[in-house]
């Protein structure tokens, strides 16, 4: 008796804790007048989240009649990819989360979404959801205020077109060897697209960047002097445990207790460290010898920094002139989280899905020609007439973009949100906010009926007139959408500044491959080229979230062969 009494003490009061506290958020939740999912857990729990990732048919619960699971649906991470907009066109654009935690309002409405991102100051990233990713420093991702204002004004001067050029060349040079070592494998073809593409991004970031050059086959393969762990792979091993970084401080990943895996992303973090502490040296000795020639986002950095030193021997107020060593560490690791694993990923999937269309391969190709027929080649000239090479990158950003949710938060004071039909609801202070993209990117009232369908053309006016492989003599031009239906990069005053990078790379990578090469799925014995290309859209439906972004689940499942042009 005393056993059960001791063990059933803790359970009882942790079930009304908790039915407490859904009674107190459920009250809370009918003042906004929304339509509410009640949840006996919070998405970010992490009882929840380990016990779904160890058992995932606990997420069989969603299935229990008269809408009881429906909570099962939406609390787990990554979960809208897998719904995309079906529970919205169920229960409505905007919905409330009611768990014992919090409240979480979704948001799958374009007027919405537009309103959250364009009022920085009412709408704010969550701290708590954020603080992982200043293991390194702080950023701009992750500050805000006035002190978001500072990073922005520093960081942004880097990104411009000169950068773009440089991007641009850069780029092509990797593409064409990529190209080249997948060719040379022949009719077996390669399994290495998303590893490829990797290298590949993570070489033109390191190019137009930190001012580093690599060759496609060997750069930051290689284990640089003094260290020994490879660029690359230390900084995979943050990026791919940046969830740990919220629960273990870097500073004990390397006590000898830990597990070796844990052991081993200690050993990353200070390897990439060093990497840092590395460039900035050799930055700033560049600088102090007048022999730094190509502006790059490190020397804007460290040109912040020096400014800030040099506010301090002037005995001038510096905490809004410069940045510190490790904020500037802090954004360079920010930058290669959003610029190197996103881009990579956008390039693979778009990959395969031009194997999976041959069509669009032809539609993309006939513009590539013609370009390449009639201008130089240069940045300049080039990028602003490939319009259906950014169209494929959209249209894929728009089915399998890295980031299917955008959190933030109302600030400390009540918000007003207004729908599409101008219904205005009330938000109490703190409330968590979720920008449901993928559920905003497939909404049939934007984007017809066939919104989940892979189609570049429907990029361009008029496309649904016409067929890809069809010839298009007038000027094209791009669709317009409402805003706040298409924030792949988000939106409003914190867009992310990268955009135009990651594009000009994107269209640099596919007009390089695909003037020259062809690329298809290596058949199975009895398969057709109908059963290939339903391979490989298997392969890209079969995705989930690892850490952060989407990711394919079997990547080296389907072999793609590339095939040079006559």
């Amino acid at each position: 008796m005393a056993i059960l009494l001791f063990l059933g003490t803790p359970i009882l009061a942790f079930v009304v804790w908790t039915t407490f506290s859904i009674f107190r958020n459920y009250q809370l939740a009918r003042r906004i007048g929304l339509p509410i999912v009640i949840s006996p857990v919070s998405t970010l729990n992490p009882f929840w989240i380990l016990l779904w990732r160890g058992f995932p048919a606990v997420l069989s619960l969603k299935h229990l009649p008269w809408g009881l699971g429906t909570w099962a649906r939406c609390t787990s991470m990554g979960w809208a990819f897998q719904d995309k907009h079906k529970l919205h066109a169920e229960i409505g654009p905007l919905f409330t989360l009611v768990t014992p935690a919090a409240n979480e309002v979704t948001v799958a409405d374009p007027e919405a979404a537009h309103a959250v991102l364009a009022r920085r100051k009412d709408y704010i990233k969550p701290a708590a959801m954020y603080e992982q990713l200043n293991v390194f420093g702080r950023n701009l991702n992750t500050v805000e205020g006035e002190e978001w204002q500072r990073h922005r004004r520093l960081t942004a001067p880097s990104f411009n077109e000169k950068t773009s050029s440089l991007v641009w060349e850069e780029a092509r040079r990797q593409a064409r060897d990529m190209a080249s070592s997948w060719s040379r494998q022949g009719p077996q073809g390669t399994t290495e697209v998303v590893a490829d593409t990797a290298t590949l991004a993570l070489h033109v970031l390191t190019c137009a960047g930190f001012g580093e050059s690599y060759p496609f086959n060997q750069g930051v393969r290689k284990i640089a002097k003094g260290h020994a762990m490879t660029y690359r792979d230390s900084l995979a091993l943050c990026l791919s445990n940046i969830i740990t970084f919220a629960i273990i401080p870097k500073r004990y990943l390397s006590l000898s207790f830990f597990p070796q895996k844990l052991r081993k992303l200690g050993q990353a973090v200070q390897e990439f460290q060093q990497y840092m502490e590395e460039m900035l040296a050799r930055e700033r000795d560049s600088g102090a010898k007048g022999t730094s020639e190509t502006p790059n986002l490190m020397s804007a950095l460290v040109r912040a920094s020096d400014e800030d030193a040099h506010a301090k021997d002037s005995g001038q107020h510096s905490s809004k002139l410069g940045l510190s060593d490790e904020e500037i560490f802090g954004n360079i690791f920010a930058y290669n989280l959003a610029g190197h694993e996103t881009t990579a990923n956008t390039v693979a999937y778009a990959l395969v899905l031009l194997a999976a269309h041959p069509q669009y391969q032809d539609w993309v190709r006939e513009e590539i020609v013609q370009v390449q027929n009639t201008l130089a080649g240069d940045y300049n000239s080039s990028f602003p007439r490939l319009q259906r090479c950014l169209a494929v990158m959209y249209e894929t950003l728009r089915l399998y973009g890295s980031i299917v949710f955008i959190p933030r938060a109302a600030s400390h004071e009540s918000q007003k949100l207004v729908n599409r039909k101008g219904d205005e609801f009330v938000l109490p202070p703190s409330t968590s906010v979720n920008l449901n993209v993928q559920a905003l990117h497939t909404d049939p009232k934007t984007w017809g009926l066939d919104s989940l369908s892979w189609r570049p053309s429907r990029w361009f006016t008029g496309s649904n007139r016409r067929t890809p492989s069809e010839k298009e003599t007038e000027s094209q031009t791009f669709i317009s959408v409402p805003k706040g239906s298409f924030i792949p990069w988000a939106d409003g005053p914190r867009v992310c500044p990268g955009q135009k990078f990651a594009q000009v790379e994107f269209v640099a990578v596919i007009a390089t491959l695909l003037g020259k090469y062809r690329v298809k799925p290596v058949l199975e014995a009895g398969q057709t080229e109908a059963d290939g290309r339903k391979s490989l859209l298997e392969m890209v439906d079969d995705s989930a979230i690892f850490a952060i972004t989407l990711q394919m689940n079997q990547p080296r499942k389907v072999a793609l062969v590339w095939e040079a042009l006559g």
